[in-house]
């Protein structure tokens, strides 16, 4: 009897260890059939990651939903998203080959194991063995309603962050710290979306290039969009965190505080800024949310101010416009300071309330035209029949003299209710271009109503001028309500055609505040991404901060150090005692190591003693730039022959001598027959007496590779300034006066011009671009001797 018992005890367990296997296998299974990664993206379990990437590119830009337009081109996309990010990942790849683990059962998988590995060892498990969680099934009305792809932030989002601010959560399907966030995301997002704030997810699994665009590298991470700029949250996700993230978001003075002491001030620069003027009168001491996300979408027509009802310096303006204390009040001025065009009272004010209520009220009654932008909204351009919308627009000044007619014609719009009527204002000279092609006939009238109505975006108008000018007189407005009437029965009233240029944009001259405060954000943006360690965001600016600095220092150590090495080379130098200058011709000078750029020109003299040194041994690389001079003329080229070359004494190859032709004119002869080509001297100008004249000459002597360059003096000139009545005094003798005149040219050309083009010849010597004349040996020492 115990026997069958025991026997019916394992036989229970050995069924219940086959359900628990059957169950726990069955769900990897089935997951593992329904997807398979390799399948999808048509790879082996042998393909390396290199493959796999190939392929996925591939395979995505063919399935891409925004080229693909097949029905199910979408899923096929997601499917080869999640199948690459799955293999791309070498754990998830290798526990879905062990286990047959994917992105949906992962979490499932592994908790099946672990409970498991608790049923083996003490056969116990409860009811959460058949509960799992994963991001994916987290994913809620944040992550389906608010998905943002990467066309749709740059061509709406980005557009619209000028309007209201975005706040952005950046998640992934396998972000398990994600679920964590989620219930004060959800709740942030429900109160935040009720206050206009714009909201939005991406999903990296999906759009990883507007992520890597945005410049989130991890998940989770929030991130506001104010202006088109990103700013990421640093804090922890926590509700009032978050609110006062938004709230740093948006500028400073966006709304201004209001008190017994400035509302009138306030009230009263609607003539300067051109908007009506909203005051929120609440109680609390701080401006909410709401309206200030109120005033940022509407700033460019509105401007905002608030009162707060609790402080004492509010007293007399809650009693002036009799302020009930007891719910929020809005009230809305525009050119009367002393009552208000429309207000507004309620407890719980909505933002559907708000923006009702101020897009009602934009514009003044009679706005000043001051952009195009603004004429555009007020002057819309002509659809339908029913819809005509015609602007009455007064040319005038805002001198003192025109202030009466300013106020006549505001008062004619306030009594004209009509919606088909716009009226504004302009002035001549802010909007010089527009004023002369609807006036082109009235220049004599000093104010001008015109009536005219927009018929296409590029400028096109239909227009008729009202006569008589404009002074406010009762007649006048007598006149202008009749020409109004008359377009209302016919709209082919208005007569003249014109083509109106872009109106200039008379707030412009802000620019530079503007860029003032653009500057300060981005600076501010830099320390707090400093400050919070952001350092991946902040790398490229960082790396292009540190290559300035280190090519700035670099240069300059480099420059301290050739400096120093120059200072060296030159010290050795000055213990052998004083330099040459450029008239010393001591033979004992020698220019083999000379520093560069010195305060005159090291010149040593071509004789016996130096012409080892100076030419046959000098160093290869090195050259001998060489002057050619007699002893009557040796001060003259000297001098001369320094300034041309100053400029060259940088170059530590260069060296330069004189050779004397009254002591050594033989070895010049010499070597001169061996650059015959170089050496013809005008023959066709020179007698055959005549002997060659070398004064002046300068050679460039390359010792090492046996080759010369020659610089021959050209006449330019400058200095021979004959007169002219000389040669008609005696007609019969012009031939030999001509003689004459060409040996005194040639004889009279003054020393130190024939060394005015030397400058381009040693420019031209160190571009290697001149002649160069071989020699098979220099001269011999016989040669260079002084003849007795």
């Amino acid at each position: 009897m115990k026997m069958t018992r025991l026997r019916l005890v394992f036989s229970t367990l050995q069924v219940v260890v086959s359900i628990f296997l059957l169950v726990s296998c069955c769900p990897a299974s089935l997951a593992a059939g329904e997807f398979d990664p390799y399948t999808v993206l048509g790879v082996g379990k042998s393909a390396t990651q290199a493959e796999v990437k190939k392929v996925y590119k591939k395979l995505a830009r063919e399935w891409h939903p925004d080229k693909n337009k097949s029905p199910g081109a979408e899923d096929m996309f997601i499917k080869i998203t999640k199948s690459y990010e799955l293999l791309s990942n070498e754990e998830k790849r290798a526990n879905y080959d062990r286990y047959g683990e994917t992105a949906e059962n992962q979490g499932y998988a592994q908790q099946q194991r672990q409970q498991f590995q608790h049923f083996h060892d003490s056969f116990y498990f409860d009811e959460s063995f058949f509960h799992y969680q994963f991001n994916k099934g987290s994913k809620d009305f944040a992550d389906t309603k608010y998905m943002l792809h990467f066309s749709q932030y740059m061509n709406d989002i980005v557009p619209d962050s000028f309007k209201k601010p975005y706040l952005i959560k950046i998640t992934s399907d396998w972000c398990f710290s994600c679920i964590h966030i989620e219930p004060v995301w959800k709740e942030v997002v429900q109160e935040l979306e009720a206050l206009g704030m714009g909201i939005g997810v991406v999903d990296v699994g999906y759009e990883r290039r507007l992520a890597n665009h945005l410049g989130a590298h991890r998940t989770p991470s929030i991130l506001g969009l104010i202006n088109g700029k990103v700013t990421f949250f640093h804090y922890a996700v926590v509700r009032e965190h978050l609110r006062q993230f938004v709230e740093n978001l948006l500028p400073a003075r966006l709304v201004e505080k209001v008190t017994d002491q400035n509302y009138m001030q306030f009230l009263n620069s609607w003539h300067e800024e051109n908007k009506p003027h909203v005051l929120l009168f609440d109680q609390v001491p701080v401006v909410p949310l709401l309206y200030k996300l109120t005033a940022f979408a509407y700033k460019d027509y509105v401007r905002f101010g608030y009162v707060d009802q609790g402080l004492v310096e509010t007293e007399a303006l809650l009693q002036q416009y009799k302020i009930n204390t007891y719910a929020p009040t809005m009230l809305l001025f525009k050119e009367s300071t002393d009552k208000p065009v429309d207000i507004i009272q309620a407890r719980g004010m909505k933002k559907q309330i708000i923006d009702e209520f101020v897009s009602n009220n934009k514009f003044l009654l009679v706005p000043r035209l001051v952009n195009q932008k603004l004429f555009e909204e007020l002057c819309p351009v002509k659809q339908f029949h029913r819809r005509r919308k015609y602007c009455v627009l007064l040319v005038t000044s805002g001198e003192d003299s025109f202030t009466n007619g300013n106020e006549e014609f505001l008062s004619f719009a306030a009594s004209n209710t009509k919606e088909i009527f716009r009226f504004a204002y302009v002035y001549q000279k802010q909007q010089q271009a527009l004023c002369d092609v609807l006036l082109k006939d009235k220049e004599s009238v000093p104010s001008q109503v015109l009536i005219l109505e927009r018929r296409n975006t590029a400028g096109k108008v239909s227009y008729k001028a009202v006569p008589g000018g404009w002074n406010g007189s009762e007649e006048e407005k007598f006149q202008l309500q009749e020409q109004l009437e008359l377009l209302q029965k016919d709209p082919a009233f208005l007569t003249s055609v014109a083509v109106l240029p872009e109106l200039n944009n008379e707030f412009a001259s802000m620019f530079l505040l503007q860029w003032i405060y653009a500057a300060y954000d981005y600076v501010s943006q830099i320390g707090d991404d400093l400050l919070h360690n952001n350092w991946r965001e902040m790398m490229p600016l960082l790396s292009l901060i540190f290559s300035a600095l280190f090519i700035l220092f670099g240069t300059v150590v480099i420059q301290a150090f050739s400096d120093s090495s120059d200072e060296k080379q030159t010290k050795p130098k000055t213990k052998e005692g004083p330099q040459n200058n450029s008239e010393n011709d001591s033979p004992n000078a020698s220019t083999s190591s000379r520093a560069p750029k010195k305060s005159f020109v090291e010149v040593t003299e071509l004789t016996d003693i130096t012409y080892t040194s100076n030419l046959v041994r000098l160093r290869p690389g090195h050259m001998n730039v060489v002057l050619v001079l007699t002893d009557a003329a040796k001060n003259a080229l000297l001098s001369k022959f320094a300034k041309e070359v100053y400029s060259f004494t940088g170059s530590l190859t260069l060296h330069f001598s004189f050779l004397n032709l009254d002591k050594h004119k033989e070895w010049m002869e010499s070597l001169l027959e061996f650059a015959q080509d170089a050496v013809q001297i005008d023959s066709d100008e020179d007698d055959s007496q005549h002997k060659a004249d070398y004064t002046g000459y300068v050679l460039a002597l390359n010792g090492h590779k046996k080759y010369l360059c020659l610089f021959k003096p050209v006449y330019t000139g400058e200095d021979l300034h004959m007169d002219s009545s000389s040669s008609s005094r005696a007609s019969s003798s012009s031939r030999d006066e001509a003689a004459t005149r060409k040996k005194t040219a040639s004889s009279s050309l003054q020393i130190h011009h024939k060394l005015d083009r030397l400058g381009l010849w040693m420019e031209r010597l160190l571009e290697g671009t001149l002649p160069r004349y071989y020699i098979p040996s220099w001269p011999g020492l016989d040669k260079i001797t002084t003849s007795k």
